[in-house]
C-alpha cells in the first residue's frame, strides 16, 4: 500500500462529531488541547530557564528560541489544526516550522525535550499514520544527534542521551498509535450515533406519515360508513318522493319525514365523528338495540323486512369491536338496499361466544360473482376494520342467491362469577 494512502483519520478530524448533536463541541475539544499544550509550553520554559548546569547565554537563546513556538502554534499552527485535513502543504510547513524552533533549542538545552509531549500529539492530527510515525521518530532522535555533533560529549553522556530518546520515542510511537485506535473507535461511535440520530429522525418521519396515512384511512372508513350511506339513503328517498308526488301524496309525505330522520340521524354521526366520539348508534345503547334500529331503518327505507337474531349471553364488549360490528352490519345493510334489488329480505344474525363476537348479515337478492373484478371501498374497509381488531370479514355470495357477509371478531371470555352458595374459602397451609 502507497504510504501516500490515508490509513487513519488524524486524531483532530475524529473528534469532530458526524451529526448535528452540538456545533460547539469540535471547537470545544481544541480547546482542551490549547490548556495541555500551554501547560507543557509553559513546564518547558520554565526548565530552559530554571537550570544550573549550563551557562546564561545558552539558555536564553534556547528559551528566545523556544518561546517563538507559542505565537508560531497561536497564528498558524491552531488554524492548521482547525481547518486543514492532513498533509496539507500548510499542515507540513507548520510541523517543519515548529520542529525548527524546538531541534535548535533542543540541542542547546536538554530540557527543553519535554516540549515532545506537546509536539507528539499535534503530528499525529496533521500527518498520516504512516507519516506521523515518521515525524515523532525525527523529532525524538534529531534534537540528540544535532546535540551529540554541537556538544561533542563523552561517551556515558551520549549513551544516557540516546536511551531517553530511544524510550521517549518507542513511548511516543506506543502511546500515539494507542490513541489513535481509541479516537477511531470514538470516530466509529460517532458516525454510529449520527446515523442512528438520522434513522430515528427517518423513522419519526414514516410513523408520521404512516399515522397521518392510518388517520386518512380511518376517517375514509367512518365518512363511507356513516355520511356517504346516508347521503345514499337520502337519494333513494328523493328518488322515491319524486315518483309519488303525483299519484301518491301520503307515502310521499312519509318519505319525506324518513329523510329528514335520516338527515339528523347523518348530522348526529358528522358530529361524533368530529368529536372524535363512537358511533351515535352505541351511545347509551346495547349493540343489540342498535342493530335492530339499524334493521328497522331498512325496512322503512326499502319496504323489505330485515329480521335480527341474538344469541349467546349478552354482555359489554370492548368499544373497538362493538364498533366494527355495528359498521359491518350497515355496510352490508347498505349494499343489500343498492344491489340485492326490491323485495329482497335481509336476516341479521348475532352471536356472543365465549371467546368471539359473530355477525353474519344474510339478503335474498341478485347476489353476485365473487370472481368478478369489484370496485368500491366498502367490502375492503370492512376486512380492514376486522384486521384491526384481529377479526376476520367474509363475503359469500352467488348470482340469483343472495349475498351473505360474515364478521368474527375475538373478545376476552367473561370473568367467572362466584357461585352465591359456594363462599370462597381460603385455606392456610400447614407448616
Amino acid at each position: 500500500m502507497s504510504a501516500d494512502l490515508p490509513l487513519e483519520e488524524p486524531p483532530g478530524r475524529l473528534s469532530e462529531p458526524a451529526g448535528p448533536r452540538d456545533p460547539d463541541v469540535y471547537n470545544r475539544t481544541y480547546r482542551r488541547w490549547d490548556v495541555y499544550f500551554a501547560i507543557v509550553f509553559a513546564a518547558t520554559f520554565l526548565f530552559v530557564l530554571s537550570g544550573s548546569d549550563l551557562g546564561t547565554g545558552p539558555r536564553v537563546v534556547a528559551a528566545a528560541f523556544f518561546a517563538a513556538t507559542a505565537p508560531w502554534y497561536v497564528l498558524v499552527g491552531r488554524p492548521v489544526l482547525l481547518t486543514e485535513g492532513e498533509d496539507q502543504p500548510r499542515a507540513v510547513a507548520y510541523l517543519v516550522g515548529l520542529f525548527l524552533l524546538f531541534v535548535v533549542p533542543s540541542a542547546l538545552v536538554g530540557e527543553t525535550r519535554i516540549a515532545i509531549f506537546a509536539l507528539t500529539p499535534q503530528c499525529f492530527m496533521l500527518l498520516r499514520m504512516r507519516r506521523a510515525l515518521i515525524a515523532v521518530t525525527v523529532i525524538n532522535i534529531a534534537p540528540v544527534v544535532v546535540w551529540a555533533l554541537v556538544e561533542r560529549p563523552d561517551s556515558g553522556d551520549l549513551f544516557f542521551n540516546s536511551l531517553f530518546a530511544a524510550v521517549s520515542c518507542a513511548f511516543s510511537l506506543l502511546i500515539g498509535s494507542w490513541i489513535i485506535m481509541v479516537l477511531q473507535q470514538s470516530a466509529e461511535r460517532a458516525r454510529l450515533i449520527a446515523e442512528l440520530d438520522a434513522t430515528r429522525e427517518e423513522v419519526a418521519r414514516l410513523s408520521a406519515a404512516h399515522g397521518a396515512l392510518a388517520e386518512r384511512d380511518r376517517l375514509s372508513r367512518e365518512i363511507h360508513d356513516t355520511l356517504a350511506q346516508g347521503f345514499t339513503s337520502l337519494l333513494m328517498l328523493v328518488q322515491a318522493v319524486e315518483s309519488e308526488l303525483d299519484h301518491d301524496m301520503p307515502l310521499a309525505h312519509g318519505h319525506l319525514g324518513l329523510m329528514a330522520r335520516t338527515a339528523r340521524e347523518n348530522l348526529a354521526e358528522a358530529r361524533a365523528l368530529v368529536a372524535g366520539a363512537g358511533p351515535a348508534d352505541l351511545d347509551g345503547s346495547s349493540l343489540p338495540d342498535a342493530l335492530r334500529r339499524l334493521a328497522a331503518r331498512h325496512g322503512e327505507q326499502t319496504g323489505s323486512p330485515a329480521r335480527v337474531e341474538v344469541s349467546g349471553a349478552v354482555r359489554p364488549l370492548p368499544a373497538a369491536v362493538e364498533v366494527v360490528a355495528l359498521r359491518g352490519c350497515q355496510e352490508a345493510l347498505a349494499n343489500a338496499r343498492r344491489h340485492a334489488g326490491p323485495g329482497a329480505a335481509v336476516t341479521i344474525a348475532l352471536g356472543y361466544g365465549e371467546d368471539a363476537l359473530r355477525l353474519r348479515v344474510e339478503d335474498t337478492g341478485r347476489g353476485f360473482d365473487p370472481r368478478a373484478p369489484r370496485e368500491g371501498y366498502g367490502l375492503a374497509g370492512l376486512r380492514a376494520r376486522a384486521a384491526e381488531v384481529g377479526g376476520t370479514a367474509e363475503v359469500s355470495a352467488a348470482p340469483g342467491e343472495g349475498t351473505a357477509v360474515a364478521l368474527e371478531l375475538p373478545v376476552r371470555p367473561p370473568a367467572p362469577v362466584p357461585h352465591p352458595s359456594r363462599p370462597t374459602v381460603r385455606t392456610r397451609s400447614a407448616r
